[in-house]
């Protein structure tokens, strides 16, 4: 058993989805009993027939390129991580003789366990620890005796390991971290309470005087802001009550005069409120004034006044309403703009906006004026549901909203995974994508190995690394324009992408079609060409037929067939075929001159 050992890692893991059965492996194997799998950290059973998910069962082996597994119904459940490694048995069963023929086959097989078997050692140093190719001083430390409940650490020189802390200091540690933490964060606040333990011992020797101010520390807060005013009330009333004749003393003595002010202070406020009228009240033009109120003429004008049309009209004129017009009117603004009303440009553009025609079209255009108006709503509704950019809008996005993408002139509509084409990215039924990774990249974007430009659509890609068909956990492919690998690629790795297209077959009847029968044949019959060679009809179908070859004595072309299933071959006369062909029933046989077999229907 000669096989091809590729240079991929005898080891492949997945994250099934739920009630997967079947798993790739994506390595040469030589036997069955080759394979370990497993589910999470448990080993799975071989079996040739899986009775249940904790077995499975193998094809591939011996095969170039790997084979698969399949796990028992009901497979894996979601999530499951399903391991599958090679673990060939490191020995040898067989020698090659010291005589005779020698054997290339036998040969070819050891070498590829061999090979097989340092793929798995490469694998197995992986996952043990080891030192760096760069080291300077771990370069053939040898590993200690284990010793109970001791932490393994680096010695006091530098230059080994050693168990010397023990286990159980650490636990306690570990026990109290939080409190260790919390002194940690706050060991500037221990130095200063360390730096004054004087003062914190004067303080714990007066302790009940501090409970004291404690208890009414909001009185004392609002003296101590007084005190820090410019003019402190408290210092004001403390220097006043130490003068001989005190203020505050005063208005004690005198409380119900106080009291009586108090009680009309209303009144008081109002005539303070009138100090200049009173003051004009006295000047010497005013008591004029007062005197020509009396003469008879004014009597007569103010009589005219007092008539009922003279009063009504006033007392309209005296209305809030009027009054605020009036002063509206007046403002500055207002002002203004009665002037500009009367600029030559604003005369002249009223006077064009009294020409017949602009109001004729005006007077025709009302009826979709009205329609507009009254569909505001959809108009709006519209403008945001469709808008056209050269970049994908990022405002007001809803689920259903489309934009027209005027550099990649196409039209594309928002999903709840973004936006996306209208209609497929891929023309066809499938687009394929190569890239060659460089070292850790994880975006693949852009032209590829054959300058083609990605383009999918999301949820209908197959993405595979070096030929293994990754999981869907393995990557992210949302974009439409990139895929990004989960972990990142090695280099010249080959990244393959092949994107699918979406399409919807119509639901067409064979009778609905123009070059067709119009009635169907009966059963088991066949659509094929009529022996015209100018139309189609109903006839039965090619039986599946046995060609024989043989040879006779003088060197002629024998050909046994089954007759289109009338006759029967037994198995001695099909073993002594020197050849055997499997076609449709009307096919000929013949030799050439040049001895090649030809075939005619």
């Amino acid at each position: 058993m000669s096989i091809i050992i590729s240079d991929t890692e005898p080891r492949v893991q997945y994250t099934a989805t739920a009630g997967q059965t079947s798993f790739t492996v994506g390595f040469e194997f030589f036997d069955n009993a080759d394979l370990k799998v497993f589910n999470g950290t448990s080993l799975l059973t071989y079996a040739a027939s899986p009775s249940d998910q904790t077995e499975y069962s193998v094809s591939g082996a011996g095969q170039t390129g790997g084979g698969s597994i399949t796990l028992g119904s009901p497979g894996a459940t979601v999530n499951d991580i399903i391991t599958i490694s090679r673990d060939v048995a490191i020995q040898r069963v067989t020698d090659f003789p010291t005589s005779g023929a020698f054997q290339i086959g036998s040969l070819n097989t050891e070498l590829d366990k061999i090979i097989a078997m340092c793929q798995q050692l490469e694998r197995d140093l992986k996952f043990s620890p080891r030192a760096a190719a760069t080291t300077a001083n771990t370069f053939d430390i040898t590993f200690p005796n284990l010793a109970a409940n001791k932490v393994l650490s680096v010695n006091s020189a530098g230059n080994g390991l050693e168990f010397s802390q023990d286990i159980t200091d650490i636990t306690t540690i570990a026990g109290i971290a939080s409190a260790v933490s919390n002194v940690s964060s706050i060991s500037s606040a221990v130095s200063s309470v360390s730096s004054n333990s004087t003062n914190i011992n004067l303080v714990a020797s007066n302790i009940g005087s501090v409970n004291t101010v404690a208890a009414d520390i909001a009185k004392v807060i609002a003296v101590a802001n007084d005190l820090a005013e410019a003019v402190s009330e408290v210092e004001t009333v403390a220097d006043d009550l130490n003068e001989a004749t005190s203020e505050i003393e005063v208005v004690a003595n005198n409380i119900v005069n106080v009291n009586i002010v108090g009680g009309i202070d209303s009144s008081v406020t109002a005539v303070a409120g009138k100090a200049t009228e009173i003051a004009l009240l006295g000047v010497s033009d005013v008591i004029t004034d007062m005197g020509l109120l009396g003469t008879s003429a004014v009597i007569t004008d103010m009589d005219l006044l007092a008539t009922s049309a003279n009063v009504t009209a006033m007392g309209l004129l005296g209305t809030s309403a009027v009054v605020t017009d009036m002063g509206l009117l007046g403002t500055s603004s207002n002002i203004s703009a009665m002037a500009t009303l009367g600029t030559s440009t604003n005369v002249t553009n009223m006077a064009t906006l009294a020409g017949i025609t602009n109001l004729t079209n005006l007077a025709n255009a009302h009826a979709a004026v009205s329609n507009v108006s009254s569909n505001l709503a959809a108009v709006q509704n519209f403008a945001d549901l469709y808008r056209i950019s050269s970049s994908a809008p990022t405002t007001s996005l809803n689920l259903g909203d489309l934009y027209f993408d005027t550099t990649a002139n196409e039209l594309k509509v928002y999903k709840s995974s973004g936006w996306a084409a209208a209609g497929s990215t891929v023309n066809g039924t499938a687009n394929r994508f190569e890239y060659t990774a460089t070292a850790s990249q994880t975006t693949f974007t852009g032209a590829d190995s054959n300058s083609s430009v990605l383009a999918y659509d999301a949820g209908f890609i197959d993405v595979y690394l070096n030929g293994v068909k990754l999981a869907g956990a393995d990557y992210t492919a949302t974009t439409g324009t990139s895929i990004v690998l989960s972990t990142g690629a090695a280099l010249n790795d080959i990244l393959m992408v092949v994107a699918y297209g979406t399409f919807q077959l119509a639901n067409i009847s064979i009778k609905d079609l123009t070059d067709t029968p119009a009635g169907f044949g009966t059963a088991g019959q066949a659509l094929v060409m009529n022996s015209s060679a100018n139309g189609l009809e109903y006839a039965n179908a090619s039986s599946a037929e046995v060609y024989g070859f043989n040879k006779n004595a003088s060197g002629q072309l024998i050909v046994t067939t089954t007759n289109g299933g009338a006759d029967s071959i037994d198995s001695a006369t099909y073993d002594a075929f020197d050849d055997v062909v499997f076609a449709a029933t009307g096919f000929t046989y013949s030799i050439n001159s040049n001895g090649n077999l030809i075939a005619t229907i």
